[in-house]
């Protein structure tokens, strides 16, 4: 594969070029030239779109692919496709498949089926056996095969003493722990933000305090064991506050925030559209903005689309009975970059590859291509035609979007959008 992209702007802070005008040479996926101006070579090509944007490769930490087990919902190949037309060069896969990623066997499944794929895909492991909750699962087995974090994708933690364990524990080989934050005593049956809104619809709901409660408690933990946790898909401007302060305390803590929470309002379920049912729920527009101040000051330290792809089964129902969840990745561009400059959004979609797995992407000669090609120009609405996934359970349908990915270059192929 050689390519010359050209005429431009280079957005990477630990190139000599970050915010110039370039054109960008790749052949068989390194990257040999980076210069105001290269001129043609025989056999190469030409990349060159309006206003392009080139910056490394984004990562989206919170995936669900339903393979194994779930393949009417998404497949590993269609999965990784839509991740690469919507500018990610990697992705983490949560572990609620079928069997549940939960061992050795179960990474390695995952790992060799995504080969040669221009997107890679990084295993999150099950914090426990089966996510059941109760017994800790072979982490380090999991490690050795490729899984990059252990958690239970949306269910939380119930036991103080069983997150401690894991905290220390996985402090032997450096593993990152994530704890969903939700207290599920709180919450039994709640289906939307307990609110003016929930009341008004007669939805049971599910209090910030939940929320609140939990993130305390890891926190407290985290700083009695020490280790690595992540906190994944804040909801509340309480929580913010306490991520904060838990990381001016030094504490090694990271969070993210889901693009739903940051776009949509609880205001959404007037209708009782089961698109907008989403973990953890949409919140009120104090806690939204909050959520976006946080973005915006480093507390919250990366956006996850926290695509996940479900049939139309599980969602065309009554709003009781439905699943949590939506897919995200095709408008998480458009929809971040109504929110925050281009700038913000590159550090906000590729942060969480150096906190998951120790690495980071950067656009430098001589090192293996892996960069994102979009624009933050012109505005578009998002359509049924945009929608590449196998599922249909899009939130975002009507929204009203920024900017365009045109594609990716990584693993020595280029993917066009």
């Amino acid at each position: 594969m050689n390519i010359r992209i050209t005429q431009v702007t280079l957005l990477d802070e630990s190139n000599d070029h970050h915010g110039s005008v370039v054109d960008i040479r790749i052949k068989d996926g390194i990257i040999t030239d980076i210069a105001p101006k290269l001129n043609a070579t025989k056999g190469e090509q030409h990349i060159d779109f309006e206003n392009l944007i080139v910056s490394p490769g984004w990562f989206d930490s919170s995936v669900c692919i339903g393979e194994p087990g779930y393949e009417e919902r998404e497949t590993i190949k269609n999965g990784l496709l839509v991740a690469a037309k919507s500018g990610f060069t990697a992705i983490a896969v949560n572990p609620n498949t079928y069997p549940v990623t939960d061992s050795n066997s179960s990474v390695s499944y995952l790992i060799n089926k995504a080969q040669n794929n221009a997107v890679s895909l990084y295993p999150i492991g099950s914090l426990t056996r089966n996510g059941e909750g109760v017994d800790l699962a072979e982490l380090f087995d999991m490690t050795k095969a490729g899984a990059i974090a252990f958690g239970d994708y949306q269910h939380a933690i119930s036991n103080p003493n069983l997150l401690k364990i894991a905290l220390q524990y996985t402090q032997s080989f450096d593993g990152l722990v994530l704890s969903f934050p939700q207290e599920n005593d709180l919450v039994i049956k709640g289906m939307a933000n307990e609110g003016e809104i929930a009341i008004k619809l007669g939805l049971k709901g599910i209090p910030a305090l939940a929320e609140h409660l939990q993130i305390a408690r890891d926190l407290y933990i985290l700083e009695y064991t020490g280790g690595k946790l992540h906190i994944p898909t804040i909801s509340t401007a309480q929580s913010v506050a306490l991520i904060k302060e838990a990381k001016a305390k030094g504490l090694d803590v990271t969070c993210s925030v889901a693009m739903a929470n940051i776009y949509y309002t609880d205001s959404e379920l007037e209708e009782f559209d089961t698109r907008y049912k989403v973990l953890p729920p949409l919140r009120n527009e104090t806690d939204r903005k909050a959520l976006i101040a946080g973005l915006k000051d480093g507390t919250i330290d990366m956006v996850t689309s926290d695509h996940n792809p479900l049939d139309i089964e599980q969602k065309k129902l009554e709003f009781d009975h439905a699943k949590f969840g939506t897919i995200a990745q095709e408008a998480t561009l458009g929809a971040l970059l109504t929110l925050v400059t281009e700038r913000q959004a590159i550090h906000l979609l590729t942060a969480g590859r150096s906190r998951f797995t120790g690495e980071k992407a950067k656009i430098v000669v001589g090192e293996p291509a892996n960069i994102t090609l979009f624009t933050a120009k012109g505005t578009s609405t998002f359509t049924k035609e945009n929608i590449l996934s196998k599922s249909k359970n899009a939130a975002f349908l009507g929204a009203k979007l920024k900017g365009k990915v045109y594609g990716i270059i990584a693993n020595n192929q280029y993917i066009a959008s």
